[in-house]
């Protein structure tokens, strides 16, 4: 459980574990200037101004042992990141110097900081709302540019700004609506019923993209999976291995040498994927590999992209195509590979690829490879980037990131249903007010103004202790 009391002074590393050039260590508190000047020795922190550096050496006052030479930076409240005051001290990386420095701070009487402290000081002090803080953990998560960009939008308030907006286009439905109660034994008509359920669609229709945001959001924060499938020895390991720039699977011209899902990632343009190579699919009777297949079957339903890979020199079986497309989700995309286009001639290769153009339409592309001399390799990115919509991801689109967000617009998005039901139906204003307040109760949980401890501590828990 995350204390709530923020009359203590907090410390703790800042920079990620281990040893490293330079280690910080960020002081939050009402004390946070006073305590740190008792082990600084150089210009008295109480003197300086805010948002000054000063050089100097961090010293034991027991002893006056010097730990460590280091830049101590000072920051006033209240424009802190945690509304209070702060100090940064950094000093050289070495572990020994950061338990040092730490039990110094302890000793002068600061607290260790709990996982998301700083940030939960700066939601509580006001300085950001529980979106915004909760888009700092994944901005420190962040392993693409597209998952960067998302944190980045999402703590300078864009996301906040959009419920705004609806929770204000909700309140004036509700005024309506009021109206409509109030004044409903005169002959006086504020808005028609039609107005209202255009108001409640417009709503509607915007809260259902966010949530449904939310699939393509998570994949963005954790990697697109792509499958890569199809019959044994066509070369999918060494389509795994040229895409992630490492020899991560096993390569070799024996059938049936993968069985079971090889998994790693690489960033390719402004998205991760996760790529999983799975078993050759084939008739066997070999108990492992058989159920080596069926992982692969799962593999390409949970993928958002499924390349389906076949060799140049073999053509593509329907069968295998039919298998491929029974297995994968309703809004995934189909690419088809045709390696090992070295062994072939042009002429073969454009039979091949019409041939296969004609086998399956519905396949996004049809690309020519070969992953033993890179042929092609820069085209299929191209293809995966495209089949995973990074051309629809945009710097002003916005996505959902956080099952807790996602949740409660799912809510919202079945009461205000049940908002345009009733209009549609003529059901009395007072049950239609209900649903409506009940719309607003779910989106206001995505930023409430009061939070319990146990959610503050469940949700900041998720954060490193230095954050």
């Amino acid at each position: 459980m995350i204390t709530i009391d923020n009359n203590d002074t907090i410390c703790a590393i800042s920079t990620p574990a281990g040893v490293g050039g330079i280690a910080v260590a960020r002081v939050s508190g009402p004390l946070a200037i006073t305590i740190t000047d008792r082990i600084w020795k150089g210009k008295p922190l109480t003197e300086a101004a805010s948002h000054t550096a000063h050089l100097g050496s961090v010293t034991d006052p027991d002893n006056g042992e010097t730990i460590d030479q280091g830049v101590a930076t000072v920051f006033r409240a209240p424009g802190t990141f945690t509304g209070e005051d702060v100090v940064e001290l950094s000093v050289h990386g070495s572990k020994f110097i950061q338990r040092e420095l730490i039990a110094l701070l302890l000793r002068q009487g600061c607290r260790l900081a709990e996982p998301g402290e700083f940030t939960r000081r700066a939601y509580t002090s006001g300085r950001m709302d529980l979106t915004e803080a909760e888009a700092v953990a994944d901005l420190i998560a962040a392993s693409s540019r597209a998952a960067h960009r998302i944190a980045l939008s999402q703590m300078k308030g864009n996301f906040t700004r959009r419920l705004e907006t609806l929770r204000e286009q909700l309140l004036e439905l509700a005024s309506l609506l009021e109206l409509e109660l109030d004044f409903s034994e005169e002959d006086v008509e504020f808005a028609s019923r039609t107005r209202l359920k255009e108001l409640a669609i417009a709503v509607s229709d915007e809260i259902c993209r966010l949530e449904r945001s939310f699939a393509t959001g998570q994949a963005i924060k954790e990697g697109i999976p792509v499958a890569i499938v199809g019959e044994t020895n066509v070369g999918k390991s060494s389509l795994l291995n040229i895409l992630v720039g490492d020899d991560r699977a096993i390569v070799s011209d024996v059938h049936g040498t993968t069985r079971d899902l090889i998994e790693d990632t690489a960033e390719i343009g402004d998205l991760l994927f996760r790529f999983i190579d799975t078993a050759g699919l084939r008739e066997t009777a070999d108990t492992v590999e058989a159920m080596g297949i069926e992982r692969s079957h799962a593999a390409a339903g949970r993928a958002r992209v499924v390349m389906l890979v076949s060799d140049a020199a073999r053509p593509l079986q329907t069968a295998l195509i039919d298998e491929t497309l029974a297995s994968m989700r309703d809004d995934a995309s189909l690419i088809l590979v045709i390696n090992k286009t070295d062994l072939i001639n042009h002429d073969t290769l454009s039979q091949t690829i019409a041939d296969a153009t004609q086998r399956c339409p519905t396949a996004k592309e049809i690309i020519a490879i070969s992953a033993r001399n890179g042929d092609g390799i820069d085209t299929l990115k191209a293809a995966i980037q495209n089949a995973a919509g990074a051309d629809r991801i945009g710097d002003d689109q916005l996505l959902v990131t956080n099952a807790r967000h996602s949740q409660a617009l799912a809510r919202a998005a079945r009461s205000i249903a049940r908002v345009i039901n009733g209009l549609d139906t003529s059901l009395p204003g007072d049950l239609i007010a209900q649903d409506l307040r009940e719309t607003l109760h779910h989106l206001a949980d995505i930023t409430p103004a009061i939070t319990t401890p146990d959610l503050l501590a469940s949700i900041f828990s998720r954060f490193c202790i230095g954050k």
